[in-house]
């Protein structure tokens, strides 16, 4: 399938289907699909800033604003202040963020915080500098380096005592 460029025809992405039944080509403009009902992730809603990073694409040494979900299906190294990460099985992100939620198939190392939500599948692997506001882990994902429950930092809270101890699991 040949997709032509979004600068052509008014902005209007055309799928080409060159094999029709009845020999003619067929162009259609895309149009955004409903997300699947009860799939278990969170959905992105029409007119959102929406970053993919494909499969075998690698993105490195940038910062990722202004975006409101980014899909992982590759290789990211950036920092990023989101409303949403959706890391795939095959997708690995590397560096820092701060996040509304988190949905992780696949791998983080850094720095992470999550304000709402962390969720961690049973393929899905979190190390590094984690605080979570919540934490889902299936059976089967992993989660090791400083955890520390809430969005901020303890020691920065005004009600943390000193010497209150953190999370270190291995």
């Amino acid at each position: 399938m040949a997709l032509q460029s979004p600068f052509f025809n008014n902005g209007k992405r055309e799928d080409v289907r060159p094999n029709t039944p009845n020999g003619a080509a067929v162009a259609a403009a895309s149009a955004p699909t409903a997300p699947a009902a009860n799939s278990g992730s969170a959905s992105v809603v029409e007119g959102e800033a929406k970053l993919t990073v494909g499969p075998n694409i690698k993105l490195k040494g940038v910062e990722i604003t202004d975006c409101d979900t980014l899909v992982v299906e590759g290789s990211v190294e950036a920092t990023m202040d989101s409303r949403m990460i959706q890391i795939s099985e095959r997708g690995s992100f590397k560096g820092s963020a701060e996040i509304d939620v988190a949905e992780i198939r696949g791998s983080f190392d850094g720095n992470l915080t999550v304000r709402q939500k962390l969720v961690i599948y049973a393929t899905g692997k979190v190390t590094g500098r984690i605080r979570y506001g919540k934490v889902v882990i299936e059976e089967g994902g992993q989660l090791s380096g400083e955890i520390e429950f809430g969005a901020t930092p303890a020691a920065s809270s005004p009600t943390a005592r000193p010497g209150t101890p953190k999370l270190q699991v291995a």
